[in-house]
């Protein structure tokens, strides 16, 4: 059979795209690197809008409605105002950390989607430690926010930075255990392999820890209920408190593109990524992403913001336990039963999910025993 005819009889979303597409190994980086800097800015200026006016729709406001048609207009009015303020630097700052800082915050977020596929080998590089990729990679813009707190000279600013790292290190280690038993079920700490393997949707496979994830991922960067760095409430604007202009569009751009670069990890990790029916592929990629960024929107609508004693305390008694007994129940499920269709898991591991969640609820009350930072 000739290769057209194969292409033409696989399905759309299982068609592969070759390694050194479009033409070569520079043209597919040149590619890539083009793809995924317009795919950030454009998916943080729609994650922008979509989350004002979903939040004035929730709250019973209208949001931005005057800035061209519906508002849309209103993310690109932002950015030019921010770029023509004038940048002001404290007189007791560190000049040179100061500056640097938006820039070790920003790079890793576009680093995080090298690996990530938009279609069946649509990627800037398809590593076979991709996950191991991300969770390095990701961990980097903490050291930006650090350095923007350090090097500010100003002490809500570093109390903002401490806050931050203490969240990284706490769900830094059940954010990765409910990654192990994504990799322990599909066999493959390739992020492509990992789509791939998804016959059933994880979040099918693995409930509980999709949600673990998630509520580790909305800690780490920062999202409400979480976003205690930047409680304007203690501690004015945080770490990005002596930051203007540009280098405060920066950190502002930081924020949303880790939001879209974390609701891309879910999607490829728990949504089948780019895999659906009728759609092109990479089509179901942007709106899985979407849809995953629009519950964080909801959950900063309707949720309060925790006390810092209360996320350390979520953190050490709630999800990392259950982040621990999800990947024992996982491995011993993969184990005992390596020939069952994941069906059955399917049923087992949502109710183990909800039992889990109910009985530890009952014993971790987030009053008792609190832990000051």
């Amino acid at each position: 059979m000739a290769i057209a005819d194969v292409a033409l009889s696989t399905p759309l979303a299982m068609q592969v795209t070759p390694a050194d597409w479009p033409g070569g190994y520079w043209w597919h980086w040149l590619f890539f690197t083009i793809v995924i800097i317009a795919f950030v800015l454009v998916m943080v200026m729609g994650a922008i809008y979509i989350e004002r006016r979903g939040m004035g729709r929730m709250q019973n406001r209208l949001g931005p409605n005057r800035t061209g048609p519906f508002g849309l207009f209103q993310p690109v009015a932002d950015a030019l105002k921010v770029l023509l303020k004038e940048n002001i630097v404290p007189t007791t700052a560190d000049k040179i950390v100061h500056w640097l800082a938006p820039v070790v915050a920003f790079t890793p977020v576009l680093l995080i989607f090298a690996v990530i596929p938009f279609q069946n080998g649509a990627l800037l590089a398809d590593l076979n430690i991709g996950i191991l990729y991300i969770v390095a990679v990701s961990s980097i813009s903490t050291v930006g926010v650090f350095m923007a707190g350090w090097g500010s000279g100003n002490k809500y600013s570093l109390l903002g930075a401490m806050r931050d790292i203490a969240a990284v290190v706490s769900y830094e280690i059940p954010l990765v255990l409910a990654i192990i038993g994504v990799v322990i079920v599909s066999g493959s700490l390739s992020l492509n392999q990992i789509v791939n393997a998804q016959d059933i949707p994880y979040i099918l496979v693995q409930p509980l820890g999709f949600l673990l994830f998630f509520i580790a991922a909305c800690a780490e960067i920062n999202r409400s209920p979480f976003d205690l760095t930047e409680a304007d409430s203690e501690l004015t604007a945080g770490f990005h408190t002596e930051y203007s202009g540009m280098k405060f569009a920066m950190f502002y751009l930081v924020e949303y593109a880790e939001a879209i670069a974390m609701s891309a990890v879910i999607t490829t990790l728990f949504l089948s990524g780019w895999r659906g029916p009728l759609l092109p592929p990479w089509l179901w990629f942007i709106l899985k992403t979407l849809v995953v960024f629009f519950v964080m929107v909801w959950t900063r609508t309707v949720l309060p913001r925790v006390r810092i004693d209360q996320l350390m305390g979520l953190a050490w008694k709630f999800v990392f336990p259950l982040a621990l007994i999800n990947l024992f129940v996982t491995a011993a499920e993969v184990i005992i039963w390596p020939d069952v269709s994941q069906w059955y898991f399917v049923i087992a591991n949502i109710v183990i999910g909800a039992v889990l969640v109910f009985l530890w609820s009952r014993i971790y009350k987030p009053g008792l025993g609190r832990i000051e930072v």
